[in-house]
């Protein structure tokens, strides 16, 4: 391990550094610019919402009148309520999209902001429901990754998972169940994505956005609930303005303990967060911001794939479908099933724990050093650490009629420090607005990992197995060094009032130090090594708002991710190449009838090259190419006052071509986890009534999927559906709280079982959706 330490040199304190020396060195020439307006004001707090640009007022009385505004008038904080959110909150920024600080809107590309109003409002307790509820996006909380996700054909690391823009990480190895209560929103960026969050994003980026302060009244909010699992939920919530001129807070903690449905499972959270935003003057303005996340869980892995012939009347139909021969024992399953007497069955070992801590500490500074020139710097520091210490295959052997069972250790040990810095710049070119957003980013990530040098294994009977022990643990240790230092430009060039064109360009170093060592210490044969990565890749398009709230958009992007599946894992014999990702996409979005209705279209084509996929338990295959070609369509209206309506559907034609390996060949088959249609659809009526009343219901319906690259056991679709009312209590009630809400609510109201996710890494078990459940909840506002 010490072999490595000194392999590179650490490099990005001094890049940061260089690049706010270069800002200030060219502070005459930019003094001289014009100043101009043509987006939003830049603010320093992450992802708070601003209003969008005005139109342009034609000819030189719109110059005009920018230059005064500029130069008289600061940009203000935002509050709570800046910006009316619409029908799908096409008004909100989403920096995980852009940092141009454009809207959903004005961005060409696909995204979708969930809101903590929309979240609350649905009832979506954890990321994992947030994404089940966006277009086209499904989602599985597998012990091994949790909060993955499938979005346009792509699933787990091909996902970048950020937080606060900020990537730490593969999902597949550092993501955790997250609840929503500290979160202010979460962002889907569709897509091939690596301009903004770099190597990862061939499929798209989520990014979590923690709640911010923000200027004004100080607001309180708390929220209790608890449900027929027998699970609780709590959250404190505070924000505002304080007795220090300029001084603004928020702070949120929140606690839950979800009981899962199988025997013996649970999930137990807590979170908080705090911010402090100091404006020092009207061209200065300083935050700070700390994190702690924990969860502990008693996990469950999923029910094994059984013979029909041996479930007999306990077979089921409609949760799985096919044919299976064990990948763990290669025993011939014949046609499987789903027992029914393994509903609630756990078959993890009694000590058995998932347990991860993870504190952050964020913060920086804007600087106006013009009024057309911003500088923008944020330092972060994240530290993880995380254990599995689990049974994790489940595999029916159809020659003793017994389960498989085989443990699995393994610890993370995680450290990583970082700076984004951005340069914005507004400015006239050649008669036409621009904004250009110069960024320089840089971290060091340090990444040890102690894991099982001996696999201990047993087998138990089907029904009412004796669960055990862990048993003998025997480690060996992994360790990963990644630096990484990118250079990105993204600009907007308005060539007319309502005709943009916005592009970028990011240039990408990553540098990998790996080593491996076994149970007494001795590096493996090719260890360490080191390797480099430079991936270049960007965005071109535009968006035309043809009339008042039509707007057309096109883009070509690209992407890049490591081919072997994980950086932090990658072996010396493994490919070391990286995967690349393009895009074409078209689409529309459109706001109309007094922002009371809203849709949105696109339709698209992403083709990553030099894929490896899971052939189960740790091997990989060569996969070629990987294709995916869809649309998607939302729209949300009120066509009354009291009635909401609201869906979307997700087509995905998602293909493996040139998949070819010895006895056989993948091409053509579909990706695991990736349904071809995903709809949701709901709706909602209020009757203001003196305490107002409303009733909701939601459905989902998820099409067919396969757990494995060999498309030979298909996990059926399914369709589910939720009810809901609640009452708004008035504040003559309770006159120390502005709102009361009581909620009661139905998950899976027909009671149905269905298959919701399925691991390639673990094929002969499937993990299963929960069962219907009620709950209610109070949440209140003062």
């Amino acid at each position: 391990m010490s072999s490595i330490r000194n392999v590179r040199p650490r490099r990005f304190p001094l890049a940061s550094v260089a690049f706010t020396l270069l800002a200030v060195v060219d502070l005459p020439a930019a003094l001289a610019q014009q100043a101009r307006e043509p987006l939003p004001p830049v603010e320093v707090s992450p992802a708070q919402p601003r209003k969008p640009a005005a139109r342009d007022a034609p000819g030189a009385r719109r110059a005009a009148a920018r230059r005064a505004a500029a130069v008289s008038a600061a940009p203000k904080p935002a509050t709570p309520d800046a910006t009316a959110q619409t029908p799908l909150n096409s008004n909100a920024v989403a920096e995980s999209a852009s940092r141009l600080g454009l809207t959903v809107r004005q961005t060409p590309a696909t995204v979708e902001v969930i809101s903590a109003e929309t979240m609350r409002e649905q009832g979506y307790r954890t990321v994992s429901e947030v994404a089940q509820g966006a277009v086209g996006v499904t989602s599985g909380d597998n012990p091994a990754e949790p909060s993955a996700f499938s979005m346009r054909g792509f699933t787990n690391s091909q996902i970048n998972t950020l937080y606060n823009g900020i990537k730490i990480g593969p999902q597949n190895m550092t993501s955790r169940i997250v609840d929503t209560a500290n979160l202010e929103a979460v962002e889907f960026l569709k897509g091939p994505a690596s301009l903004i969050s770099g190597e990862g994003a061939a499929g798209g980026a989520i990014n979590f956005v923690t709640k911010q302060p923000h200027t004004g009244a100080i607001r309180n909010e708390a929220d209790f609930s608890w449900d027929s699992l027998n699970s609780f939920r709590a959250h404190y919530g505070s924000g505002g303005s304080t007795n220090v001129q300029g001084l603004d807070y928020r702070f949120d903690i929140s606690r839950s303990a979800l009981n899962g449905f199988a025997d013996d499972t649970n999930v137990k959270t807590l979170s908080a967060s705090g911010q402090l935003n100091y404006r020092v003057s009207d061209s200065l303005k300083i935050w700070g911001a700390v994190e702690y996340r924990e969860d502990r869980s008693k996990a469950y892995w999923g029910a094994p794939l059984v013979p029909v012939a041996f479930s007999g009347s306990h077979a089921t139909s409609g949760i799985v479908s096919g044919n299976y021969i064990s990948n763990y024992n290669g025993t011939n399953l014949g046609a499987v099933t789903i027992d029914d007497r393994t509903f609630n069955t756990n078959y993890n070992v009694l000590d058995n724990r998932n347990v991860a801590q993870e504190v952050w500490l964020r913060g920086g500074f804007e600087l106006k050093l013009a009024p057309d020139l911003t500088l923008k710097s944020q330092a972060y520091g994240y530290g993880a650490e995380r254990t599995w210490f689990n049974n994790e295959v489940e595999a029916f052997n159809s020659t003793t009629n017994l389960v498989d069972r085989e443990r699995f250790y393994v610890a993370h040990s995680q450290r990583l420090v970082g700076n984004i810095t951005d340069l914005i710049w507004d400015t006239d070119l050649a008669g036409f607005d621009n904004r250009l957003v110069t960024t320089l980013s840089s971290s060091y990530l340090d990444f040890v990992r102690p894991g099982a040098a001996n696999f201990p294994g047993d087998s138990v009977s089907l029904v009412d197995p004796n669960r055990g022990f862990y048993g003998l643990l025997t480690t060996q240790q992994q360790t990963a060094r990644i630096d990484n230092e990118a250079l990105s430009f993204e600009d907007r060039l308005k060539l007319t009032r309502s005709f943009a064109l916005i592009g970028g360009l990011r240039v990408e170093h990553i540098g990998l130090d790996r080593n491996w060592t076994d149970k007494n210490g001795l590096e493996k044969a090719g260890f360490p090594f080191t390797k480099d990565w430079a991936p270049v890749t960007g965005r071109i398009g535009y968006t035309w708002e043809a009339v008042p709230g039509l707007t057309f958009f096109s883009q070509y992007a690209t992407g890049a991710d490591i081919a072997a599946n994980n950086i932090f894992l990658l072996g010396p014999t493994q490919p070391l190449d990286l995967t690349t990702a393009r895009t074409y996409e078209t689409g529309v979005k459109h706001l109309f009838w007094d922002n009371r209705a809203e849709w949105s279209f696109s339709a698209y084509d992403i083709l990553r090259k030099n894929v490896y996929a899971a052939a189960g338990g740790r091997a990989l295959n060569i996969a070629g190419r990987q294709e995916s070609k869809g649309v998607e369509l939302a729209a949300s209206v009120r066509p009354i006052e009291p009635l909401r309506l609201w869906g979307n559907i997700a087509y995905v034609d998602a293909r493996y071509a040139d998949y070819n390996f010895v006895g056989g060949s993948f091409s053509g088959n579909t990706p695991p986890n990736v349904p071809r249609i995903v709809a949701n659809a709901g709706a909602s009526y209020r009757f203001f009534t003196p305490w107002p009343v409303e009733l909701g219901i939601v459905g989902r319906h998820v099409g067919d999927r396969y757990n494995t690259d060999a498309n030979t056991v298909t996990m059926n679709a399914y369709t589910v559906g939720d009810v809901y009312a609640f009452v708004d209590i008035p504040k003559t009630v309770f006159n120390a709280v502005d709102q009361a809400r009581l909620a009661f609510r139905v998950r899976n109201i027909t009671d149905k079982r269905y298959a919701i996710w399925g691991d390639p890494f673990y094929p002969d078990q499937i993990l299963l959706g929960a069962p219907r459940t009620y709950e209610i909840s109070a949440a209140f506002k003062w």
